[in-house]
């Protein structure tokens, strides 16, 4: 028989409609969803004068399991339930113990294991106890390439419009940190909450964030990838005098990426916007058109060349070889490496 798998909205939804399970096993490398759930439990189990009785909190390197198997046992005080959360259970000693708990758990008890930055092993009987009597949700990192898409639909759940451009903005700005990600969503709701727009624009995303429209890591791509040198390094200029907003080890990955998506495009056999789209799996026409630009003007052997060379660069800015070049001075030599 499967095991259903439950999406992050899914369980939330539950949550939010009173529906429990009796234990939930929150895992993996993005914490913010972790802490979404287990807060939106704290919110919703227990009402705040039944929390003070029957809400306990464990921390994995300091607990012990069979002190959190006898509280789980326990039945709650006035209250139909009772919510018992392990946090940093990575860290806990001896932790499949906690499967001899939950192959037979108390109805009344919410268990909330939460294992942050790696999964547990598929085959420990944790694991497999708590698929058969409870829910299992794995929080994964949001791959770089779709996370322009997701904080369109991340802004949409929170009321607020976001065009392809403002999305893909935040996500050069932000990498995949959806933690930065919420905090920024905060200010910018704020304002539209005070705005007749509901519309994120590039524009309020440079007088809220502090992210220039004009010079960024979306239009430092586009510029290298139309090879106009004039303002390709008046955007490189730009990074160095303004490095605590664009620090150049949030600007080389996108370079990086950048070029290894272009080294794809050349070995696709449909090489227009939609096959580029498809081959790269993107939501948005606009974001083709760097690429469409690169093939044109750029060589597949040049761009395999910009790749090492970027490597190095990246390499350089963490110290490595490198006693005296600033990163003004680094990207200098890699923007003339690439463009010439």
């Amino acid at each position: 028989m499967a095991v259903k798998e439950y999406t992050f909205e899914e369980i939330c939804r539950e949550i939010t409609a009173g529906k429990f399970a009796p234990v939930y096993v929150l895992m993996g490398e993005e914490s913010y969803f972790i802490d979404y759930i287990e807060n939106l439990l704290v919110q919703n189990v227990l009402n705040e004068t039944e929390r003070d009785f029957n809400q306990m909190i464990f921390y994995g390197a300091d607990a012990n399991v069979m002190d959190i198997i006898n509280t789980a046992r326990r039945f709650p005080m006035m209250s139909k339930r009772q919510l018992v959360i392990i946090k940093e259970a990575q860290d806990l000693s001896k932790p499949d113990l906690l499967a001899h708990y939950i192959k037979t758990p108390v109805p009344s008890t919410v268990l909330v294991i939460c294992h942050k930055y790696k999964k547990i092993d598929g085959r420990k009987s944790l694991l497999l106890e708590a698929k058969k009597n409870g829910i299992v949700f794995e929080s994964k990192k949001i791959y770089d390439n779709k996370m322009a898409a997701f904080i369109v639909s991340f802004m949409k759940q929170r009321s607020m419009d976001i065009d392809g451009k403002s999305a893909q903005m935040l996500a050069d700005y932000l990498g995949n940190d959806v933690g930065r990600l919420a905090k920024e969503a905060e200010k910018l709701k704020i304002v539209l909450d005070e705005s007749p727009s509901k519309r994120i624009t590039p524009e309020l995303i440079e007088t809220n964030i502090g992210i220039s429209k004009d010079y960024n890591s979306y239009e430092l791509v586009n510029a290298i990838a139309s090879k106009d040198v004039l303002r390709a390094n008046r955007i490189a200029d730009y990074f160095d005098k303004n490095q605590k907003v664009n620090p150049i080890q949030t600007v080389l990955p996108v370079l990086f990426n950048y070029f290894v998506n272009l080294m794809i495009c050349f070995y696709s056999k449909d090489r227009s916007v939609k096959g580029i789209m498809n081959t790269l799996n993107m939501q948005w026409s606009f974001q083709a058109n760097d690429y469409t630009l690169g093939l044109n003007n750029y060589k597949a052997m040049k761009v395999f060349d910009i790749v090492h060379e970027i490597r190095i660069a990246d390499a350089k800015s963490k110290g490595f070889e490198n006693n005296s070049a600033t990163s003004g001075d680094i990207y200098k030599e890699l923007l003339y490496k690439i463009m010439h």
